[in-house]
């Protein structure tokens, strides 16, 4: 846990700005029937053959949901800090995924990006939130680890708690 004002109020702010972007990226995928991950996967350089993959007609309308969905219930979780440990992860997969696939090695989206990009910074972001427990920062981790039923089931615990002890 955070030891100071100052760090929960990052924390906090961390939280918020990370859950925004993404709920704002699952505005314009979710809302627009007509949005496709398949005009960005096909414009990929370096890794084009493995993300290819994801644009074919079979693939295509399961990608897209994961994509959409992805963000809208990653930028939900951690809005309202709860299970930040696993949409935490889960968008730190999909920060290096999209890293990945804005490669042109080794410049990242354009020539300003040497190897390193905003993707990278969103993924430490996230790496940060997880190890501080950011959920228990003006979140709903705190409040959903103490609920009787996660009490009873200890299953449950690592996803609000960030460890299966204590």
């Amino acid at each position: 846990m955070p030891d100071t004002n100052l760090e929960r109020a990052l924390i906090v702010f961390f939280r918020l700005a990370m859950g925004w972007t993404l709920l704002y990226a699952a505005s314009h995928q979710v809302l627009d029937p007509d949005w496709s991950v398949v005009a960005f996967l096909n414009n990929t350089k370096t890794f084009h053959y493995l993300f290819r993959l994801f644009t074919i007609p079979l693939m295509a309308p399961t990608t897209t949901f994961l994509v959409q969905y992805g963000h809208l219930l990653i930028g939900l979780s951690l809005v309202f800090g709860l299970m930040v440990r696993i949409s935490a992860t889960f968008g730190i997969m999909l920060m290096l995924i999209y890293w990945m696939a804005h490669m042109d090695w080794p410049f990242i989206e354009n020539k300003n990006n040497f190897i390193l990009d905003y993707h990278i910074i969103y993924a430490g972001v996230l790496g940060y939130l997880i190890v501080k427990r950011a959920g228990h920062v003006l979140g709903l981790d705190g409040l959903v680890e103490h609920l009787q039923f996660v009490e009873r089931h200890p299953v449950l615990r690592p996803l609000v708690h960030g460890s299966t002890k204590g």
